[in-house]
């Protein structure tokens, strides 16, 4: 098990440069949350590095520097796994996810890693009833440039929520 690299954060100096990073960051979220709302899932691993970190982790396991998360993905191989268990293993009722990102920052740059974060809010809706607020978080992101984009070195999804109510099924 690879342990999570810290981000960095530090105050940078606001500029147009950085603006327009943060606005390239947004915009490279916003597609990879669009992609999943579209269940598209297929598609996700491509934002990842070969040599990549993905978790989902808790609040409280993330501030204690616990390992546990309730997705661990070390290398794109795993998110790969991930995405073909819910296409062919697994069961479960069909829903409809949306993801709401605000607050995007660039929390530093170091080399040709771009540390960034994000909060996210995201909506279920099951065929059966209302839609729900599901998971409540922020991302805390090392990106790195990939041509005109971006590609994932490590995405953490670090949730609020006490628990989770319902399977975490599909990536965050």
């Amino acid at each position: 098990m690879k342990d999570r690299i810290e981000p960095i954060v530090r105050p940078l100096q606001a500029s147009q440069e950085l603006l327009g990073l943060t606005n390239e960051i947004r915009y490279f979220y916003e597609e990879v949350a669009d992609l999943l709302d579209r269940d598209e899932v297929e598609r996700f691993p491509s934002y990842f590095l070969d040599e990549c970190t993905y978790q989902i982790v808790s609040r409280e396991n993330y501030d204690e520097g616990l390992p546990q998360a309730a997705v661990y993905c070390d290398g794109v191989g795993m998110v790969q796994d991930r995405v073909l268990a819910l296409r062919e293993t697994q069961v479960y009722v069909p829903r409809v996810w949306r993801h709401f990102i605000s607050g995007v920052r660039v929390t530093a740059i170091e080399g040709d890693q771009i540390h960034a974060r994000a909060n996210f809010l995201i909506t279920e809706a099951m065929s059966d009833q209302d839609p729900t607020l599901f998971l409540v978080g922020h991302y805390l992101d090392i990106l790195v440039r990939d041509g005109a984009s971006f590609k994932f070195r490590q995405r953490l999804a670090v949730y609020d929520n006490h628990h989770v109510t319902r399977s975490l099924i599909v990536p965050v």
